[in-house]
This record gives structure tokens, C-alpha cells and sequence, in this order.
């Protein structure tokens, strides 16, 4: 009786081992996967296409307001963010003069306008938005040289004041437009 108790036990250990083992076989399965799929997943989110045998540099010039109506602060903004998103997402090294990419243009607008009407009549939404002219140079390949214009545009409720909603979706279209300059000159999206 004894030995048929203590076999039972063995029996169910066994068994319990087995489990285990199955269980942290799969675990590590996807851990790997998981891994393997946030790398390429963020490679392609974040990464940048250059060849950095053959490119190393790049020069961000600053971008000055070129627009009739300026919020101050916008032209900071905007150039500490490019220069933060090729820090931060390539091993480009930047440079102030001579890059193998060089990358300059002008913020050219920022304006809004009434973008839906009440039932009333009154403007309900305006529409805030931002435009920068681009100048990019690859001086590795002239076929990817390119003056284009972006824009970046955020509504609001016209029951609130521009003061009180201006930082926040000027924040929010520089990031934008930071994002759309990096994919069209580096990332080839």
C-alpha cells in the first residue's frame, strides 16, 4: 500500500516535470520570437536606409520663419527636433559644414483658417497649420537631391483660444513634419 502511494507520487511528479518543461519550451519560444519580432519591427519604425560605409555625416542647418504670422517659439522647436531625430535614429555624426547629406530650407507658413461651420453660422473648428520648405543634398547620390514642401495641420474647437491650445498642436505637427522630412530623406518610405 505504501509502495503503491509513493509510486503515484513519482507518477505525478513525472508528469508535473513534463508539463513544466513543455511550458518553459514554449515560453522560450516566444521570448525569441518576440524578441527577433520587436527588433525588426522597431528596425523598420525607427531605422534609417544608408549605407554608412559610405555615409557619415550630415548637416542640419537651422531653419529660419519665413512666415508673415510667427509664434515665437515654433523655429526652436522645430530645429531641436530635426536635429534630435537624426541624433537619436541614425549613426550619422552632425556636422556644420561639408555633410555627406546636408539637409536646410525655411519655415514658410503657419497660419490657421475656419475649418467647419456651426448651424449657426459661426465658425466651429479652425485649422492650425504649419509649412517648411525643404532643400536635401545627398552628395553620395545627386539622384536623391530634392526641394519639396511638408505640412502639418491640427484642428480646434473654436470655443477655445489659440493661446491656450497653441504649444501643444504646434508640438505635435513639428513632430509630424520632423517625421515626414526623416522618412522622405533617410528611411525611403
Amino acid at each position: 500500500m505504501i509502495n503503491d502511494s509513493l509510486q503515484g507520487k513519482i507518477i505525478i511528479k513525472n508528469k508535473n516535470m513534463k508539463h513544466l518543461r513543455a511550458y518553459l519550451y514554449i515560453i522560450g519560444i516566444i521570448l525569441v520570437m518576440g524578441v527577433t519580432a520587436a527588433c525588426s519591427v522597431s528596425y523598420k519604425f525607427n531605422g534609417a536606409s544608408i549605407d554608412y560605409t559610405k555615409t557619415k555625416t550630415i548637416q542640419l542647418a537651422d531653419f529660419p520663419i519665413r512666415s508673415s504670422y510667427v509664434w515665437g517659439p515654433m523655429g526652436p522647436m522645430f530645429n531641436n527636433e530635426l536635429k534630435d531625430k537624426f541624433a537619436s535614429n541614425t549613426q550619422l555624426r552632425q556636422v556644420s559644414r561639408n555633410g555627406d547629406l546636408k539637409i536646410e530650407g525655411e519655415i514658410t507658413q503657419y497660419s490657421q483658417r475656419n475649418k467647419s461651420v456651426s448651424a449657426e453660422g459661426y465658425s466651429a473648428q479652425t485649422e492650425l497649420s504649419i509649412t517648411v520648405n525643404v532643400r536635401f543634398t545627398n552628395t553620395k547620390n545627386h539622384n536623391e537631391d530634392f526641394e519639396r514642401q511638408f505640412t502639418s495641420a491640427k484642428t480646434y474647437d473654436t470655443t477655445q483660444s489659440l493661446a491656450s491650445v497653441q504649444e501643444e498642436l504646434v508640438t505635435q505637427m513639428v513632430k509630424d513634419l520632423v517625421d515626414q522630412i526623416f522618412n522622405a530623406t533617410v528611411a525611403n518610405w
